[in-house]
């Protein structure tokens, strides 16, 4: 039998854009996917978190077979604080499928992956996608397209890009709008014409670069990456080398495998330009090669843009410790930080100094916020401090701050208010742009830390219409320091059960976070005050009884709805001197004495 031509792709764009979805009709059309209305959607979003986020979080991959010619494809994440997985995964791919909405046109996140996928000297192919949205605009899309093409100085034959429109959401790609529409055939043609067959010499000695990393029962730790040279067989003797080329460790391959939708199909060896997951080995970890006995040389790996945001986990310490969870010391803190950190590549985690804790740091609140919701699924009790932005110093000891470009969609009405909230953040606006229905696109350069927590106070502002989308820019000379934009907290004085009556006495005081009934404690904070300092309040001073008034008339009490936040609201929201309590059942605010 003749062996199948093989294409090494990743799927790479801005969140939300549709490249899971185009990988479930790749697989349709691969014969791994019925066509049946129970057939499974998203299927590459395996992870729980994706599926209720609507969000790619891990790259994953799986491999296809079409004509001759095998696929491995490569489903990439398309939000900014995921930005190390496409990194990682760029460096281990021939060609990418470069999607954009037909709608949105270019995003921040376009820009982002499309600059990591030129300078690795790719030939991206372009998909403008969700060609059947009542309000595309293809044209201009790949105008634009072509324009960022220009900005990031594309060679010219990236330049010389191939163009496709699709629908993923109906199944179809077509290199020409006269085209009839019924399948994916265009695209696959496409990525057998125009990405390069994987080079690498299956007799010469082993090499294969290392970029993702997980176990399963049974197996252990699994490696996962792509062959760069040599032949990898089951039961082979390799070693793992580190960057500088020192020997991690030694051992003896157990399992090859590559992925059939998700589900691993084992084989007995695999060659040059295969991508595999292998077993066998407890050391070896991302950026390590693994290679021939006789092999001393690593390959390089590709630089992971530095963090810009860090918080403090530490063990909780809370008068309601242990009441949900089952994980609550900081040795069992210690191991998953620095677990995560292994196969994390863009996370990192230290001690702090005084030992209470560790400090970890990410691109953004949503990586970080992840792994928080992840962990408490897990059964963890945390105390997590307010985001704090990493800075950095010139050369002449300037301190250098973490500058993001932001794109907001709104409603022409709210235009000056929202850039008169981001100028008081120092942001600087760069462009404006009139979209259809009296909305505007507002392009904005703004510091890390006058993002944090601004997503929700958009939305409030804008009455739910506004969009933002951010990317990392560049470090550049510190703005100076920012207000305090938030007000004071009202703090429980004593520890019980709210009740109705204290809190339609605290209300007027300010917005309530709980509801009567709500288990409280002392330094818990249970609402926001209507001035800048914080108010120390009794949410269970009940009212006396006397013969005109009975205990039963607090059922008549009428309280405005609390507000609730999100995990990633409620970490913005804190303040220095406040901690948020993350057990799997509760997230509670309270300050740091208590």
């Amino acid at each position: 039998m003749k062996k199948k031509e093989i294409r090494n792709v990743a799927v790479i764009a801005h969140v939300d854009h549709g490249k899971t979805t185009l990988m479930d009709q790749l697989m349709r059309e691969g014969g791994m996917l019925d066509n049946t209305e129970t057939s499974p959607t998203r299927l590459m979003d395996s992870n729980d978190l994706e599926k209720e986020r609507g969000i790619t979080i891990l790259s994953k991959c799986t491999t296809l077979e079409w004509q001759e010619y095998r696929f491995n494809m490569v489903d990439t994440p398309g939000h900014a604080d995921f930005g190390g997985e496409v990194e990682r995964i760029l460096g281990m791919v021939d060609g990418v499928l470069l999607l954009v909405d037909a709608s949105e046109g270019v995003m921040p996140q376009t820009k982002f992956v499309l600059t990591k996928a030129l300078a690795q000297g790719l030939r991206p192919i372009v998909v403008i996608n969700k060609m059947d949205k009542p309000d595309q605009r293809a044209e201009e899309v790949f105008e634009e397209v072509f324009e960022l093409f220009m900005c990031l100085q594309a060679t010219e034959a990236q330049l010389d890009f191939p163009l496709l429109y699709a629908s993923a959401k109906n199944g179809w790609a077509i290199t020409d709008e006269k085209h009839p529409k019924e399948n994916m055939q265009a695209l696959f043609q496409a990525m057998a014409k125009h990405v390069p067959s994987p080079q690498g010499d299956p007799n010469a000695p082993l090499q294969m670069l290392v970029t993702t990393i997980d176990s399963a029962p049974f197996l252990g730790r699994l490696l996962t990456g792509r062959i760069h040279q040599g032949t990898i067989k089951e039961n082979m003797a390799v070693r793992a080398l580190d960057l500088e080329g020192n020997i991690v460790e030694q051992g003896r391959i157990t399992k090859i495998s590559i992925n059939k939708g998700l589900e691993p199909l084992f084989i007995p060896q695999a060659a040059a330009g295969d991508i595999v997951t292998i077993a066998g080995l407890i050391k070896g970890t991302v950026s390590h090669t693994i290679a021939a006995p006789t092999c001393t040389t690593p390959l390089p790996a590709q630089p992971i843009d530095p963090p810009t945001l860090s918080m403090q986990f530490s063990a909780n310490t809370s008068p309601f410790l242990g009441r949900d969870g089952n994980k609550l010391t900081s040795s069992l803190l210690k191991e998953r930080l620095w677990k995560e950190m292994e196969h994390n590549v863009s996370i990192q985690v230290s001690q702090t100094p005084d030992g209470e804790g560790f400090q970890v740091a990410g691109r953004g609140e949503l990586q970080l916020g992840v792994l928080i919701e992840t962990m408490r699924r897990e059964g963890f009790e945390m105390a997590i401090s307010r985001p704090k932005v990493l800075f950095k110093t010139d050369p002449t000891n300037g301190r250098l701050e973490p500058i993001e470009e932001v794109q907001i969609d709104l409603d022409e009405t709210y235009m000056g208010t929202i850039i008169d909230h981001l100028n008081k953040r120092y942001g600087e606006v760069q462009d404006v742009q009139s979209l259809d229905g009296n909305r505007l696109r507002i392009k904005i350069d703004c510091p890390t830390r006058g993002l944090i927590g601004f997503n929700s106070e958009l939305l409030n502002l804008t009455r739910g219409t506004g969009i933002m989308c951010r990317s990392f820019k560049a470090y550049e000379k510190y703005k100076g320091p920012l207000d305090t934009l938030r007000n004071g907290v009202l703090i429980s004085l004593s520890k019980g059960k709210a009740l109705a009556y204290a809190l339609m006495n605290i209300e007027p005081r300010g917005t309530l976070f709980i509801s009567p009934g709500t288990e409280v404690y002392e330094g818990m904070i249970i609402g926001e005050h209507n001035r800048k300092n914080d108010l120390s309040v009794n949410p269970m001073k009940g009212k006396k009884l006397t013969n005109m008034r009975a205990a039963g008339s607090d059922k008549e009490v009428k309280l405005t709805p609390p507000r609730t936040m999100t995990l990633e609201e409620a970490l913005c929201y804190i303040q220095d001197d406040e901690c948020l309590e993350v057990t799997p059942q509760h997230l509670r605010l309270r300050k740091k004495s208590s």
